[in-house]
């Protein structure tokens, strides 16, 4: 309930102009403050009137005015300069600060139907509590605010990608080789390819690009697809006497291949398709983070993902079964996918950590060129009128969904305060 009434007290939402607080004194707000997201009072530096004397200093809110002793406030003096103390309830009728001075308390009259449309939709099971109003909010501020949800989005993808840069010492070529193989595993196996990619280091593989059969042992082997001993396949036999070499050349520790699910996988996205593909773009693109740097259209970025597997895989799916001939190229919608999740996050991320907007633009502009992800949270706002006409709008409504609607934060949402504030 406090962040609700931040909410109304920030931006001045309550319901009358003529207040009174609880020791009779006329209010007035000039300035609500500054909202303190750290410890200490919820507003700074605000500005009052109290019986006409204007007051400067800090507002603390709370649910119920006992709660000033619940938390301790009284012998905290961060909360001495105090000016105003803003309740839902008063059930203490005084309360003080460390110094011993009285501190003016106020009962915040909230609209009722402001309280009710709040109430309802933090209530609400829907996954979109707002989703029957969309359509009366105006497309330019809808677009704005998907601006700033990709602008999000893309901010907490870059503080993961600069821990992974900090744990590999600055290596951006290892940085986007970790990233890479875990959106290699397309949602249902990313964090077993993040462990694969994170347990075989990229140095190893680039010691061995001149052979696919090793880079495929070393890949499939380090997945612990290779620890059968009742496969009679000649290629499945080379790889598993590669990997053993390479195995105690390098110190290696495979991983338990039953991390890596299969059941409900179509058979081209089979974790042996999938590794061999990843090994294949790495070992013809060995400057992994320079060359995704100098790309600059569309079609070529789709290019570098333009591989097939080797021989032996155009004719398998795993190692105990043959089938017919078949390509096992990536699809233009999977190479898509690793373009918005590891391309455009990785330039932002560079352009985050080097200062430089060229990169963090070029971010942009890749995913306002890519083609929209249709899948179900963007159905959902697509349903109810919302536009999602490119990769970047998908990734703002994935944004929209995961951070703000199941998380309930409607009044932190461009679009719950427009309609909140529209029933005032």
């Amino acid at each position: 309930m406090e962040t609700f009434l931040h909410y109304v007290w920030k931006h001045k939402l309550y319901a009358t102009d003529n207040f009174i607080t609880a020791e009779g004194l006329t209010l007035e707000v000039i300035d609500p403050g500054i909202y303190n997201t750290d410890a200490g009072p919820d507003f700074f530096n605000a500005k009052i009137r109290l019986d006409g004397q204007v007051w400067a200093g800090n507002i603390e809110l709370h649910g119920r005015s006992s709660d000033w002793y619940h938390h301790s406030h009284d012998v905290d003096k961060a909360y001495n300069s105090t000016i105003l103390h803003v309740v839902e309830v008063i059930d203490e009728p005084a309360v003080k600060d460390a110094s011993g001075r009285l501190i003016p308390q106020w009962v915040m009259p909230i609209p009722e139907k402001l309280y009710t449309q709040y109430t309802s939709f933090v209530k609400m099971e829907d996954p979109v509590p707002c989703l029957d109003k969309l359509k009366t909010v105006p497309e330019i501020y809808l677009s704005d605010w998907k601006t700033a949800l990709l602008t999000e989005r893309l901010e907490r993808k870059t503080q993961t990608i600069l821990q992974l840069l900090e744990s590999t010492q600055g290596d951006w070529n290892t940085v986007f080789y970790i990233t890479l193989a875990r959106n290699f595993g397309f949602g249902i196996n990313n964090d077993a390819f993040e462990r694969l990619a994170k347990s075989l280091p990229l140095k190893y593989i680039l010691k061995h690009t001149h052979s696919s059969l090793q880079i495929e042992a070393l890949f499939l082997g380090q997945a612990g697809l290779l620890d059968a001993d009742d496969i009679d396949d000649k290629y499945y036999i080379c790889l598993k006497a590669e990997y053993q070499y390479l195995q105690k050349k390098y110190s290696l520790k495979p991983l338990e291949n039953q991390i890596f699910k299969r059941l409900r996988l179509r058979p081209n996205n089979f974790p042996h398709i999938k590794l061999v593909q990843l090994a294949g773009f790495v070992r013809n693109m060995p400057s992994l983070f320079v060359t995704v740097l100098t790309t600059h259209s569309i079609a070529d970025y789709r290019k570098l993902f333009d591989l097939d597997v080797s021989e032996y895989w155009q004719s398998h799916y795993h190692f105990r079964k043959t089938t017919d001939l078949k390509s096992k190229r990536l699809g233009q919608s999977a190479v898509d996918i690793l373009l918005i999740n590891t391309v455009a996050p990785v330039l932002f991320a560079y352009g985050r950590k080097k200062d430089n907007a060229f990169y963090k633009q070029k971010a942009f502009d890749l995913l306002d060129s890519l083609p929209p992800e249709h899948n179900s949270i963007t159905q959902l706002f697509v349903q109810a009128g919302v536009k999602n006409a490119c990769a970047g709008d998908s990734q703002a409504l994935i944004q929209l969904k995961k951070e703000y609607c199941e998380q309930k934060k409607c009044i932190f949402c461009r679009i719950g305060h427009r309609i909140l504030n529209k029933n005032m």
